[in-house]
């Protein structure tokens, strides 16, 4: 009777569990073990679970083991960092993990170390650890290699399931196997088949020999014999069905620098990965492994120096590559433009110092959506490919290309490439089917025969394993497979570029959105607060000290080593809040470092200008304006000029207008009124003589079925605001500020167990109402936005990202449109109508939407998973609405949102003369600002600034005594062929000099 193909293939796996029954010849325990100093029997559990603990052992391999066959066998419990230690004073480490628990051994005589935690490789508590295995057992090789080669036999079958070749991949699986010679008397048999699953089933299996026989040598030829025979049938078998198409091969091990453990934990995982990485390097010359993130080697300097230099070493040789040029793999929604900036900056120099070179290629494999702000941003920093995996994540679009040109905000280009690897994505499995569906899911296999597959165990390390690195060099022979090969990611997006001369690639412009991981805007908002306030705190203490310094004060000191803790807290896991409640405190309390920091940079900054400054008489205010916007000095008719330096009376009487009631706030730009319930009636916008609203303002919606199907802190659902509370109740309202400066009124409500204090605020001069909020939050998986309906139109609304704005679609035409309902911003959103236009600002968030009128900001979530008690407490921040006349760019919103997010830098003085001095000036069409600082290299200043809104024209900066040169964000010499000064979103930087 002939078996179907699915039947043979099973008759195949059940032959195979036979088989992997003899992999091991003879084994022995390791015995005699001290856990933290205290003996512990194999078996036995930990006394302790919490923290890192020490084993130690030693063992002795037989005089009749070969030591190339011979292995250590460890489980102690947890994720270890094992160091092997040797009588001649040579060591090696390696990390142990599920995937990780076969060692190789250098001598007979071994002393075993092990630094462990109680934790599986996804932060997992393993809640009774135990040392559950220790022993060493010398491999039948011949097996061990036959076995695994009829196991990629077996997936290759199912991987191309349909083929014509698998009948013929079957019958010389069956083939070999019949030809083995193979022992079946019933001691050993039963006493080595006995471990197998399907004979611990049994009821009570009999009495079994405690070290059953191996096979003899006639048995072990007739496995060599039958391997050889089945390597010959595939090559065969591959001359008349060819491999198709090429994948390049990269080991990885993505290391999320904090997620489901803290960041002491990823040391850790840094150290025991990296030593697995260069053991397989010394078993495998055709290994090649790439590990991105600066952040990881200069923390490596530190915990593992004589590691990194082993890496250095394979680095030089090519096969440890280091890749991405930034710092970190940051979250790219909400850092701003100079934050993206020092990434590339110091991420590329410290490869440069350390490895010799810069990079080419950014590796960002796990983010959530990419800002159109950064190929600008990569090719000034000299990296011209990208790479990444999670636009395939998208649930209802994808992009439609995997290997494209990725067109930025001002037209700048990197070559991008994605692969779509259903078997670990970018934690990729070596196997056959692997193989298939990452080549069958190549799109542009027309426009370019390569692409990239990553393999290896990560987000929580890991790596790639000894056995992957063996079933690359069995698939060789292999047939319609895809030939692969251990490569370099450089090397292959080399070749694209090549390519991408011959060809047309499709072009994607603008942001990559994720349709997927919507909430990583709100969650963990406190971390998002501090993240901005850091930014803010670095880049004006860098401004203030370079003022002084163009004024004759000292050369600013560094502040890199603060950046680096900024950087390090943008990373895609840190700062979206996908990570455990551990990972937030370190944050909070290393952002709050860093703000301290800063601001005492900005003290000692006015200092040293106060001492640069004309003497006078009397007392004064030192102002300064760390912007290249126009800025009102408090509630008073005055302003400081951009970058302006100014001494003025510190009594300046504030602007007259300014009244208040509990349903009212106006001055003279604005007229404010407000419902009994606290809600916004009205706003006129007396310049224009314009309402500003089409309904009720800064309506405030708790929406409870705030319940992921998946991902709780990542994922909002389409359906969030099926079910939404308008609260309407107040608990109370009063009039607490009345002038002459600021007028404020106070109200407060409860919702549950939270509650919500909002504080209207209308300087005497300003043309926003502040909304000053802070939430006492204490409810589990709930939601809450602000909603204002505007009385302007428009088929789309302005976001400001980084280094420019994005417009977005108010409607929901398409497929496209409707998954964008909740999408990032950073200090502002506008809607805008010929002449008229309200824009939303805020001072600390970055989840928005704009549908239809209505303008949305997100405050807070509450999710549960990973962090409990994510955003419970209290926070403050501020958000305001501001109408005004023409768009968004004429009337001023960015200016305004800078007010709301960085106040001028204020000091009392005496004795100083009153004026104004601007000791860096620009001309031509308006620039924001984006860094002024000291130079890295040569002495100087490096001064930076971005065009916001798309438009071009002449700019000029210049700075008395001083020359400027035109330099890129690497702080070199800039070729540029543009006649005009700026263009549309372009970033310009200048290195200033005496």
């Amino acid at each position: 009777m002939a078996l179907n193909l699915q039947q043979r293939l099973d008759r195949l796996r059940v032959r195979l569990d036979e088989l992997k029954c003899w992999r091991a010849r003879e084994g022995i325990p390791v015995e005699r073990w001290t856990l933290d100093g205290q003996p512990i029997v194999v078996g036995a559990a930990w006394p302790d679970r919490r923290g890192v603990h020490r084993f130690a052992a030693t063992a002795e391999v037989p005089e009749h083991w070969p030591l190339e066959e011979t292995r250590l066998l460890l489980d102690l419990g947890g994720e270890s960092l094992v160091t092997l230690s040797y009588p001649n004073r040579d060591s090696v480490s390696f990390g142990v993990d599920p995937y990780h628990r076969e060692l190789p051994l250098r001598h007979r005589q071994v002393a075993i170390a092990a630094e462990a935690t109680a934790r599986e490789p996804f932060g997992v508590p393993v809640r009774v650890p135990r040392l559950n295995r220790a022993g060493l057992q010398w491999l039948d090789l011949p097996v061990h290699r036959f076995h695994l080669l009829l196991r990629q036999v077996a997936e290759a079958c199912v991987a191309l399931s349909g083929h014509d070749v698998v009948p013929h991949l079957l019958d010389a699986a069956e083939a070999a196997h019949r030809s083995l010679d193979w022992p079946s008397d019933t001691q050993n048999y039963v006493a080595r088949t006995a471990p197998s699953p399907h004979q611990q089933r049994i009821w009570e299996l009999p009495e079994i020999a405690d070290k059953p026989a191996a096979l003899d040598q006639g048995q072990r030829a007739s496995v060599v014999t039958a391997h050889e025979q089945l390597v010959a049938a595939l090559r065969d078998l591959q001359k008349r069905y060819p491999q198709q198409g090429e994948l390049i091969l990269t080991g990885h091990a993505h290391i999320d620098l904090a997620w489901l453990w803290p960041y002491d934990e990823t040391r850790r995982k840094m150290r025991r990965t990296f030593h697995t990485a260069v053991g397989l390097m010394d078993a495998s010359e055709d290994f090649r492994f790439n590990q991105s993130t600066a952040h990881y080697y200069a923390q490596m300097e530190e915990d593992d120096p004589a590691l990194l230099q082993q890496i250095k070493a394979r680095a030089a040789s090519g096969q440890w590559e280091t890749v991405g040029g930034m710092w970190v793999e940051p979250d790219t929604n909400m850092p701003t433009g100079e934050s993206l900036t020092r990434q590339i900056l110091y991420g590329q120099r410290y490869f440069e110092r350390h490895f010799g070179r810069r990079h080419t290629v950014c590796w960002l494999p796990d983010c959530f959506g990419f800002s159109g702000a950064l190929p600008q941003l990569l090719r000034q920093g000299g990296i011209e490919s990208f790479f990444t995996i999670k636009v395939n994540w998208s649930e209802t679009n994808r992009i439609p290309a995997d290997l494209f040109w990725w067109e930025g905000l001002d037209g700048s280009r990197v070559l991008a490439h994605t692969f779509d690897n259903p078997y670990g994505g970018y934690n990729g499995e070596l196997q056959p089917d692997a193989y298939m569906q990452t080549w069958h899911n190549f799109k542009s296999k027309a426009l370019h025969d390569t692409s990239l597959l990553a393999i290896g165990y990560g987000d929580g390390g890991g790596g790639t394993t000894p056995e992957m690195v063996e079933r690359e060099q069995q698939l060789r022979d292999f047939p319609v497979l895809p030939r692969a090969r251990w490569g370099l990611v450089a090397d292959y997006f080399a070749a694209a570029h090549e390519r991408s001369t011959e060809v047309r690639l499709p072009v994607w412009s603008g942001e990559i959105y994720l349709e997927l991981h919507r909430a990583t805007l709100t969650t963990q908002s406190n971390v998002k607060r501090l993240h901005r306030q850091a930014e803010r705190a670095l880049i004006t203490a860098e401004t203030a000290a370079s003022l002084a310094h163009l004024l004759g004060g000292k050369a600013p000191r560094s502040l890199e080593k603060y950046w680096r803790v900024v950087l390090k807290n943008e990373f895609h896991d840190i700062l979206p809040g996908s990570s455990i409640r551990e990972v937030y405190q370190d944050a909070e309390r290393e952002l709050s470092g860093v703000i301290d920091a800063g601001k005492a940079a900005q003290i000692a900054a006015l200092d040293e200008l106060a001492a640069h400054l004309q003497a006078g008489h009397g007392d004064g205010l030192l102002v300064v304006n760390p912007s290249l916007s126009v800025r009102r000095i408090g509630a008073t008719d005055r302003t400081v000029a951009p970058l302006g330096v100014a001494v003025v009376p510190r009594d300046i009487p504030a602007t007259q207008g300014l009244t208040v009631s509990k349903t009212h706030l106006e001055n003279g730009v604005l007229s404010v009124a407000l419902n009994d319930d606290g809600t916004i009636r009205s706003i006129i916008h007396k310049p224009t003589g314009r309402e500003a609203l089409a309904g009720t303002g800064n309506q405030l919606w708790v929406y409870p079925v705030d319940k992921p199907r998946n991902w709780d802190a990542w994922d909002i659902e389409e359906d969030y605001a099926e079910r939404g509370e308008h609260l309407t109740a107040l608990e109370s309202i009063e009039v607490i500020e009345h002038g002459p400066a600021r007028a404020a009124v106070r109200l407060v409500r409860r919702y549950r167990a939270s509650t919500i204090t909002q504080t209207y605020v209308l300087l005497a001069n300003s043309p926003r109402l502040d909304i000053e909020t802070t939430l006492d939050w204490h409810d589990r998986r709930t939601f809450l936005r602000t909603l204002t309906p505007v009385a302007a139109r428009s088929e789309r609304a302005t976001f400001e990202c980084a280094n420019g704005v994005v417009r977005r679609s108010t409607h929901q035409n398409t497929s496209w449109d409707q998954a964008m309902y909740e999408a990032a911003a950073h200090r502002f959103i506008d809607l805008s109508e010929p002449g008229f236009g309200v824009a939303l600002l805020n001072s600390a968030k970055y989840g928005h939407n704009v549908r239809g009128n209505v303008l949305g900001l997100s405050l807070v979530r509450a999710p549960i998973n990973p962090d409990p008690l994510a955003d419970e407490g209290t926070q403050s921040f501020a958000y305001a609405l501001y109408p005004h006349a023409g768009e968004w760019h004429e009337g001023g919103v960015r200016e305004e949102a800078e007010d709301l997010n960085q106040p001028l830098l204020t000091r009392e003085v005496s004795g100083l003369a009153q004026g104004v001095l601007t000791p860096l000036t620009v001309g031509g069409i308006p620039a924001a600002m984006s860094g002024l600082k000291p130079a890295e290299d040569g002495g100087g200043l490096v001064f930076r600034v971005y065009e916001p809104a798309g438009r071009r024209g002449d700019f000029e900066v210049e700075a008395d005594g001083w020359s400027t040169a035109p330099v890129t964000i690497m702080e070199e010499p800039q070729q540029r062929s543009a006649e005009l000064g700026l263009l549309p979103f372009e970033v310009r930087s200048w290195k200033l000099t005496r």
